[in-house]
């Protein structure tokens, strides 16, 4: 068979999903042409003790990931920066609660007296097929990074390979959909400086902000079941924009991600997500106040406290009485640093026990639950989404959705202005053949279309 025939066969594979190609000799597979889409396939022998990864099941589940993560951010957003609490110029007055749900939004602390412009009501954002999913920053940057990973053949992108990709990639003037650390990075990055220089403390005051966290959880997806390796990958995006407790947090939910394709589906979803969340604890430092937090709200869900009044707790004791370090309060930042990465990590581990796995449930209480809530929300319904894949989310909201994306609205210089879920998933899962080829010394057989990953150390 030349060299020719195979590699027009390799991509009717990975185009369809569903053809045979023999794997042996060299092969390649590609996307687009173009250099950044040759990956060398290369013959291996598995082990007993491999494990096995089906890529077109993993496919349907990166698809998922795109999806939930639209559903949620646009639905977060209905009611971002709805309610931070009373501390200082700005005040909110109460909390939501679940009985909010399906009433007029409120305004937030931006909008004056007007309520959100995506909807009436506090209830799901959703996008029909004949419409379009618009990027946001919550899904833009991990956009971004998939296709540098892609078109530089290179999962662990380099300091030069980042700035390059965000110069010419996000806009220079506004409105750039930039904020806080993003925004910072970015403007270093202009002067000449390269991360992780850009996330320095004494560079970037603004480390401390959510951004790493929604800009980085793909990682752990190229990295199924090895944690150890996602947070390799992902080491230098998430010192991009941040440092200390901040980078611990975005850790913990790559390690989350990373892990979801180990966990026993055999389970109930309640079961599976509670052991992602102990797995990704071991990780956390018991010292620091993330740990703290993770443990306070665990503690109070499986004593059975409602929702609310946990979230309430958590008000009370890190904004207010500043406890296990978490001194926010007394920097006397804007809106009390309502977009920081510590207060919102406990937000969003309320919205992840008390939903136990449920879609619904979780991207509802992480709107309800106050502060950037468009945040916790896009990481839960990308990860969730991930569990479930694409039929999933359909059968729980017994509908179908848009599979196409709009990249250009907050970024630009990208080969599709509009995208779709499908070939955003087909570029992932060729990340991932070179991630288990090169970096975990795997193997992907093609006629039984599987990935084999090496058990790690």
């Amino acid at each position: 068979m030349n060299q020719t025939l195979i590699s027009f066969l390799s991509v009717l594979l990975l185009t369809c999903f569903s053809c045979k190609v023999e794997n042996k000799g060299k092969s390649t597979s590609t996307l687009d042409p173009t250099p950044g889409s040759l990956l060398e396939y290369k013959p291996y022998q598995p082990d007993m003790s491999d494990i096995v990864i089906d890529r077109k099941s993993y496919h349907n589940k990166l698809y998922g990931f795109w999806l939930g993560q639209c559903i949620a951010n646009w639905t977060g957003l209905v009611t971002e920066m709805d309610k931070i609490g009373n501390i200082g110029d700005i005040k909110t007055g109460p909390f939501y609660t679940s009985e909010d749900w399906g009433k007029p939004d409120q305004p937030n602390i931006w909008s004056g007296d007007k309520p959100s412009d995506l909807s009436p009501t506090i209830d799901f954002v959703f996008r029909v097929p004949s419409e379009v999913w618009g990027s946001d920053d919550d899904t833009d940057i991990e956009y971004l990074y998939q296709h540098l990973m892609y078109s530089n053949q290179a999962p662990e992108l380099s300091a030069e390979q980042i700035r390059n990709g965000w110069l010419r990639h996000i806009r220079p003037e506004e409105e750039n959909y930039l904020w806080v650390s993003n925004q910072k990075a970015f403007d270093l990055m202009k002067q000449g400086f390269l991360p992780p220089e850009t996330s320095d403390p004494e560079l970037n005051e603004e480390y401390e902000m959510i951004d790493a966290q929604l800009t980085t959880e793909i990682f752990g997806l190229m990295a199924p079941t090895r944690p150890e390796l996602a947070l390799q990958l992902s080491y230098l995006p998430i010192r991009t924009t941040a440092r200390n407790e901040s980078a611990e947090i975005s850790e913990f939910y790559v390690t989350m991600h990373a892990l979801a394709s180990k966990v026993d589906t055999a389970k109930p979803m309640h079961w599976q997500t509670k052991w992602l969340a102990n797995q990704a604890r071991e990780h956390l430092s018991d010292s620091l106040y993330p740990a703290k937090m993770f443990d306070y709200v665990k503690m109070r869900y499986e004593a059975n406290i409602p929702w609310e009044q946990t979230r309430d707790e958590i008000y009370q004791r890190y904004q207010v009485e500043q406890q296990d370090g978490y001194d926010m309060t007394s920097r006397n930042l804007y809106c009390n640093g309502c977009y920081a990465a510590g207060i919102n990590f406990a937000a969003s581990l309320v919205s992840w026990f008390y939903g136990e796995g449920d879609f619904k449930q979780t991207i509802k209480i992480g709107s309800l639950a106050g502060w950037d809530s468009d945040n916790p929300t896009a990481t839960w319904g990308g990860l969730l989404g991930f569990m479930l894949g694409k039929e999933g989310i359909e059968k729980t909201f017994n509908r179908q959705f848009s599979d196409k994306y709009n990249i250009h609205r907050t970024r630009q210089n990208f080969p599709r202005a509009i995208d779709n879920f499908n070939r955003m998933a087909k570029e992932g899962v060729f990340i991932v053949d070179r991630v288990v080829q090169e970096k975990m010394n795997g193997g992907i057989h093609l006629e039984k279309n599987v990935w084999y990953i090496p058990v790690g150390e």
